[in-house]
């Protein structure tokens, strides 16, 4: 018999690291890894020195409470309620080992053997690996070309099983921020059909909107049905010290506790004392932090223009990603090693964001440019607009 985790496609990171094994890259050349959605830069220097002090302090390296130490679950509580422009209560925050562990959690005290959850396609791979290794069926949202799920799309694909609607903004893979009338809707699909909308903001803090990217939280009763997801790893650059965040009804973070204590018992203390840190010193840091990926972004759009003229096309661009379409008449899951050996380029073919059999994911990757400068940018574009081979039937009878 297989497990079900031995059924779980392999994770996309790794795998694509295996591309780079046997090839070598020139001095002049080096490799441009636009792969992983993970910031290369430790913390900001003032983050790291209060760390250092933090150290000093026993209960730095001892078990917190399950659900998150109090000071950060009151800190997050008032910046998100300050943020959103709506009311978050401490209790109803819980601090988990990473953004990823949030989503684990809340599938394991909301799903059961069998149930149902909608993800918008492009998913985030590792929610499709979780539900998959849950017992849990992910049932597929197509999105339109804009790369935004229809909430009535979503309302139709309901059953008896279905659990809760999944979805990420600004969107990892697309990049795609979600306007709030399209959160609106889903809001309302869910809380017609009274299962839970799972709203994961990882990449809220380089959203290129001013102010609140929507109002879920002002609206009555709204823990009734919303859950959101949250995670320090990317403003604060706390990647290794696993600090993410749950926003919902306590009664649901209660449950949740049987998960967290039987997994990770609690996050890090250091993490999250440093993420409090953050939350009550960086505020200008993150600001200017966001001008930095927002004009990055730019660039993408800026330096586009010769692989437009190839054939190539950008479809979204936004927070850490661009989401695009090749030319080319193989697949990208065949294409993608090739980029690494014939242009020094690492991006991941959306075949890893797609359902089997989906042919979107046969022609797009998703490139993650946060780790990148212009320079970067510039010459990434410059080397993917050099890639030849065959173009696909619809390009060569253009």
């Amino acid at each position: 018999m297989v497990s079900r985790t031995d059924a779980t496609f392999f994770p996309p990171i790794p795998e694509a690291q295996r591309w780079l094994r046997g090839v070598t890259f020139p001095k002049d050349r080096p490799l441009i890894n636009l792969s992983q959605a993970a910031p290369a830069d430790p913390p900001p220097p003032a983050m790291r020195a209060a760390m250092a002090q933090m150290m000093e302090e026993p209960s730095s390296h001892s078990y917190g409470p399950v659900l998150g130490l109090p000071g950060l679950r009151a800190a997050l509580a008032a910046e998100w309620s300050g943020h959103y422009g709506g009311s978050v209560d401490p209790a109803q925050v819980a601090i988990t080992a990473g953004c990823n562990q949030a989503f684990a959690a809340m599938i394991a005290a909301t799903c059961g053997e069998g149930d149902e959850v909608i993800l918008p396609v492009p998913w985030y791979f590792n929610h499709k690996m979780w539900l998959d290794m849950s017992g849990v069926k992910a049932v597929p949202l197509p999105c339109g070309p804009d790369l935004l799920p229809d909430p009535q799309a979503a309302r139709a694909l309901i059953t008896p099983r279905t659990r809760a609607i999944a979805m990420v903004t600004p969107n990892n893979p697309c990049g795609v921020e979600y306007p709030a009338e399209v959160l609106d809707g889903f809001f309302e699909v869910c809380r017609d059909a009274g299962i839970r909308l799972i709203v994961d903001e990882t990449y809220r803090d380089f959203d290129s909107r001013s102010g609140a990217p929507h109002g879920l939280l002002t609206r009555d009763g709204w823990d009734e049905t919303l859950i959101q997801l949250y995670s320090f790893s990317k403003v604060y650059r706390l990647t290794g010290h696993r600090v993410g965040a749950i926003i919902g009804a306590a009664p649901l973070l209660h449950q949740i506790e049987k998960f967290q204590d039987t997994v990770a018992i609690c996050a890090p203390s250091l993490g999250q004392r440093a993420a409090q840190w953050g939350l009550e010193h960086l505020a200008q840091w993150t600001a200017e932090q966001r001008d930095e990926i927002l004009d990055r972004r730019a660039a993408v759009e800026q330096h586009f223009a010769p692989l437009a003229a190839k054939g190539w096309a950008l479809l979204g661009c936004g927070a850490y990603f661009a989401y695009i379409e090749h030319p080319f008449a193989e697949g990208s899951a065949q294409l993608a090693p090739r980029l690494v050996r014939d242009a020094g380029v690492l991006i991941l073919p959306a075949t890893m964001f797609t359902p089997e059999g989906d042919r979107s994911g046969d022609r797009q990757f998703r490139v993650a440019f946060a780790n990148s400068d212009r320079a970067g940018i510039a010459e990434f574009a410059r080397r993917l607009s050099q890639v030849e081979g065959p173009l696909a039937a619809s390009q060569g009878a253009e």
